[in-house]
């Protein structure tokens, strides 16, 4: 049995490594994909983000590069290349790169909104 797929084109792969080697400003985030009604975003950042939440999204990070702290009001996780956490909707928290630059995916409900915090 095959796959067929129903167009002549096939989908061309996504190198979110070779995407985040070309970005040269401190903080570049980007949407990579779509599924459903979720998107797959890549942030690339030598900078942190600052306190925010989404009431409607929990939001999954998954780290391809360098060190990502996400801080929260009651302390913070530290992931590393291949480890990944999920924020539920909600929670307030920041993120921020250890040492010189982090590349992380985010996995969201497209359009989630973000409400920045004090």
């Amino acid at each position: 049995m095959s796959c067929e797929n129903p167009s002549s084109v096939l989908p061309p792969p996504i190198d979110p490594a070779a995407l985040s080697a070309a970005v040269a400003e401190p903080y570049d985030n980007r949407s990579l994909a779509s599924a459903n009604d979720h998107e797959v975003r890549m942030s690339v950042m030598t900078h942190g983000f600052p306190w925010h939440q989404h009431p409607d999204s929990d939001e999954i990070f998954l780290v391809l590069e360098g060190i990502l702290a996400i801080e929260f009001r009651d302390g913070e996780v530290l992931l590393r290349p291949g480890q990944m956490l999920k924020v539920p909707a909600r929670l307030p928290h920041r993120t921020r790169p250890i040492g010189e630059r982090s590349v992380n995916l985010t996995f969201e409900r497209a359009a989630a909104a973000t409400v920045f915090e004090e």
